[in-house]
């Protein structure tokens, strides 16, 4: 696990030198691509989804290494050859579990993370699931098991197969001419991203687009309808952890209200969006029905609650960068209070950043938690090594926070919100 953290740190420079470049190239484009609270939101994503990863936050039904160990009919060396039809069996896998994410109700809370954005950008790439605690996709990858391919190879494929799907999140590269037959291009991903209706659900493909082509789903893009992006359930706030859980918290409230015990059951496993005909009429809820009515979700912020928020990240992902160098000299228990704080600071600024009152609660929480860590182990696990004085800068910064927080929550509060709801 440790060399995967450092893979995924080395990854997360590059892609920030790529989205770098994007914003540099959108300027002289004069093409708006970033907004603040927005993209601050989708690298937090990303920190949740890094902690999720390094600290192993999932239940794996059947490990692919204990299918070719049991399974497998041949026993293969690992050639190039081997490595490219772990490539492609990937691929296709990628097809079908993203494909039945987007179609199934009770799946599609481990995919709606990574469309809730309303921009599409390079920074909205990194909007990756926490949601996804349970590895349900076990069964599909029981072809390469059988024929032998080394449970080596796929770890090695399988996590340049997850970058690969970085680039081609950008508005600013228009058609890629002959690759659009051979690949998925940021044309045909931005159809995938796209809540209108001639768009919806279609180019599931990760890298290969001719697994659309074949399985029907594929919709090229078209110049007289621009694409408009984000969920057709607006999700309505900053906070990625709110939105990891948003749809899995509806199916809840519609199983439970449906008066028929068969439509309990099958709220889950209906297609994505269905509701019982009797909660719809008694609990409607608003879905954007034309594209081009869409009105992005925004909240006021003055330029030091900017500033703060954006110093509030880069704090964090120094603070997930120390934590994945001690992946092998922490003990798991302290891995796990660190990586679940963090998740829980990263939910208090972007909460505050969504102007919602629980900010302060969860800020407050978050630095009794702090301070109850630094008095229990002596230090900010073992910051002081790193950097002079790393415990008493997290205090200091424990306090500025939770000033920051009761001051744009209860001084600063014009768009201040109660329901969690933008009002200005």
């Amino acid at each position: 696990m440790e060399s995967y953290a450092q893979v995924v740190t080395i990854a997360i420079i590059f892609f920030g030198i790529l989205m770098a470049i994007e914003l540099v190239a959108s300027y002289f484009m004069k093409k708006k691509v970033y907004r603040s609270f927005d993209t601050i939101s989708s690298l937090s994503s990303g920190i949740t989804n890094n902690i999720k990863s390094f600290l192993k936050l999932s239940v794996v039904v059947v490990s692919y290494t204990w299918m070719v160990e049991h399974w497998a009919f041949y026993s293969i060396e690992s050639t190039w050859l081997v490595y490219v039809l772990a490539f492609i069996g990937i691929d296709f896998v990628s097809y079908w579990s993203h494909r039945w994410n987007h179609e199934i109700n009770a799946l599609w809370n481990r995919h709606i993370i990574h469309h809730s954005s309303e921009e599409y950008n390079l920074a909205a790439a990194l909007r990756q699931s926490i949601s996804g605690i349970v590895e349900i996709y076990f069964f599909l990858y029981i072809p390469m098991a059988l024929i032998g391919i080394p449970a080596k190879v796929i770890a090695v494929i399988a996590p340049l197969h997850l970058f690969a799907q970085f680039w081609y999140h950008t508005k600013l590269i228009k058609r890629m001419g002959f690759l659009e037959h051979l690949i998925m291009t940021p044309s045909h991903h931005r159809v995938h991203h796209a809540i209108n209706k001639e768009y919806i659900d279609k180019n599931y493909s990760a890298i290969f687009i001719f697994w659309d082509k074949w399985f029907g789903t594929f919709q090229e893009e078209q110049e007289d309808i621009p694409a408009v992006y984000g969920v057709k359930k607006a999700v309505e706030t900053w906070n990625p952890v709110v939105i990891n859980y948003l749809h899995f918290w509806q199916i809840i409230k519609d199983s439970w209200r449906t008066e028929k015990l068969w439509d309990k059951a099958r709220v889950w496993f209906k297609p994505t969006g269905w509701r019982p005909a009797d909660v719809m009429e008694k609990y409607p809820v608003t879905y954007t029905v034309n594209a081009n009515d869409q009105v992005k979700y925004e909240t006021e912020g003055t330029v030091y609650l900017k500033i703060w928020s954006w110093m509030q990240l880069f704090i964090h992902l120094l603070l997930q960068f120390h934590l994945a160098a001690n992946l092998g000299t922490f003990s798991y228990l302290n891995l796990l209070i660190y990586g679940l704080f963090l998740i829980l600071s990263v939910a208090a600024y972007t909460t505050l950043m969504d102007r919602h009152w629980l900010a302060v609660p969860i800020e407050a929480v978050k630095m009794i938690i702090g301070f109850a860590i630094i008095f229990s182990l002596g230090s900010w696990f073992q910051l002081d090594a790193v950097v002079p004085s790393g415990t008493y800068l997290m205090a200091v910064y424990f306090v500025i926070s939770m000033g920051f927080a009761l001051y744009y929550t209860l001084v600063q509060n014009e768009s201040f919100s109660v329901l969690g709801k933008r009002t200005v």
